[in-house]
């Protein structure tokens, strides 16, 4: 028997959101396994057992079964920043040779901040906004900010894999107390220019025969002013799947998502957002552990693809894994 153990919670202001696509995942889990949900906490890990929480011990990822020391045999890293998302929890998997569904430490570390992400997605002559990048404890200048990415603009965490801490600044008087609520949520803040278009989200995975697909492209239009927290979670966004855009759109957002999950080296499912501009695909952030939850965008592209979690999530078991 072969213990899968669904790494969820973490450090994040998205801890909630992340049990909740845990144990969606969990009910996916191939029969031929055995899944534990692992509660990734800044007090201490735990496992859970039969509704039960047991400790975890994160050094050689055991645990207690029946009073008898055992170990997981595999692990889905389902933490929505950090320790998960940024590659940590599967660099200590592979310090303990345990193997893992996701994407690697490289691959989760460079994806999860968006500044270093988008510019080596550039480096490879791939679309993305323009940008400014501030340190904490770093000085900037608004003006010269302003002059550089010119309003609207968007202010974001950028080593952060949570939704908050983003905001729209129509005024340079809102610059800086943006800059203030971004950094709440992390060391360094992303401000980029500000993208008129039609906003998609194209999900790629690698299938059998090592192909790489994706689901049909989900349209996200928003009530506010854009994909935030309170749109992503809690009823404020039409998410249209499939997407309102033309073949050629669809064929070059699609075309554009396998190459930057190949030039990732990206595994398991992996979402990537896009602004539609003028009919061109621009790279906004790439995420490796997209949302699973009821409300997430993931399950709704299956259910339009025609694919079962349980059927999916086999399917990335048998690539993966077996």
């Amino acid at each position: 028997m072969t213990y899968i153990g669904v790494f969820c919670g973490g450090y994040s202001s998205e801890y909630d959101i992340s049990i909740k696509s845990a144990k969606n995942i969990l009910a996916c889990i191939p029969k031929t396994h055995t899944g534990f949900l692992i509660i990734v906490k800044e007090s201490g890990w735990e496992i859970d057992i039969d509704g039960k929480k047991k400790p975890f011990d994160k050094g050689d990822c055991s645990f207690f079964l029946k009073n008898e020391k055992t170990r997981i045999t595999a692990g889905i890293v389902y933490v929505h920043g950090d320790p998960g998302e940024n590659g940590k929890i599967q660099a200590l998997l592979d310090l303990n040779k345990i193997p893992y569904l996701n994407s690697g430490p490289l691959a989760s570390a460079l994806s999860f901040d968006k500044w270093y992400c988008n510019e080596f997605l550039r480096g490879f002559g791939i679309a993305v906004a323009d940008a400014v990048l501030i340190k904490k404890g770093e000085d900037y200048n608004v003006t010269q900010i302003i002059k550089k990415i010119k309003l609207p603009l968007f202010v974001k965490p950028s080593d952060s894999g949570s939704s908050y801490g983003i905001s729209r600044v129509n005024k340079q008087e809102k610059l800086e107390e943006a800059i203030n609520i971004a950094f709440k949520e992390g060391e360094k803040v992303l401000i980029e220019s500000f993208l008129d278009g039609k906003e998609v989200t194209c999900a790629a995975y690698r299938g059998k025969n090592n192909v790489v697909k994706t689901l049909p492209l989900t349209e996200i239009f928003t009530e506010n002013e854009f994909f935030d927290f309170e749109a992503k979670y809690k009823g404020l966004s039409q998410e249209i799947t499939p997407a309102r855009i033309t073949a050629l759109e669809k064929k070059k957002t699609e075309n554009l998502s396998v190459e930057i999950y190949s030039l990732l080296q990206l595994r398991s499912i992996s979402r990537i957002d896009f602004m539609l501009v003028n009919g061109e695909p621009v790279v906004i952030e790439v995420n490796t552990t997209p949302g699973f939850s009821n409300e997430s965008i993931i399950p709704k592209m299956l259910s339009v693809a025609g694919l079962t979690q349980k059927e999916f999530w086999e399917e990335i078991f048998s690539v993966e894994l077996e």
